[in-house]
């Protein structure tokens, strides 16, 4: 089995948690809708001004850019969860708290433009990775945030996390329906 074929993860293989992210995910070659994404987030982003990426829906809210940056971070995160699952390596993962990563990250001092290549750059090692799986490496699993998450699912995660954020930006970011 290649990427191209790594079927949707079972409900057994991830924390009910990322349900949401995983079900957002449309069903198809997994490498092409990262693919996609990448292309399509980076229309997205690419409209914007500055001003658009200070914007913050409501008081204590992230900024937009604070959303992007959060997107690169966490991909890149479940991107090292499944390198390491993926080459066999069973030790414990620690969680992240995304709500500590994004002021430290410091997005209000960078530009919105420099965030999307950031996260292009992101997507573009992800994508490698992901091709690279066959049906033992993507079946295999391994304990992060206390959870078992197998390689497949973590794929599919990151898939799904992009799609969430993308939906929020979209609605309360920009008012689109």
């Amino acid at each position: 089995m290649t990427a191209k074929t790594l079927v949707r993860p079972e409900l057994s293989e991830y924390a009910p948690f990322y349900q949401g992210y995983v079900a957002r995910v449309p069903d198809g070659d997994i490498v092409a809708i990262l693919e996609r994404q990448l292309h399509d987030t980076m229309a997205l982003i690419g409209g914007l001004t500055e001003a658009q990426g200070e914007h913050r829906y409501a008081p204590g809210k992230w900024s937009l850019k604070e959303v992007v940056g959060h997107v690169a971070d966490a991909e890149r995160i479940f991107s090292y969860r499944a390198l390491r699952f993926a080459r066999g390596d069973t030790t414990p993962l620690a969680a992240f708290d995304e709500n500590l990563y994004v002021p430290e990250a410091g997005c209000s001092g960078r530009t919105l433009r420099d965030l999307a290549e950031e996260f292009r750059a992101v997507r573009q090692a992800t994508l490698p990775l992901v091709r690279s799986l066959t049906d033992t490496t993507a079946s295999r699993s391994g304990t992060a945030s206390g959870k078992t998450i197998s390689v497949r699912a973590l794929v599919y995660i990151s898939a799904g996390h992009e799609l969430h954020h993308l939906a929020i930006l979209k609605e309360r970011y920009l008012g689109h329906d």
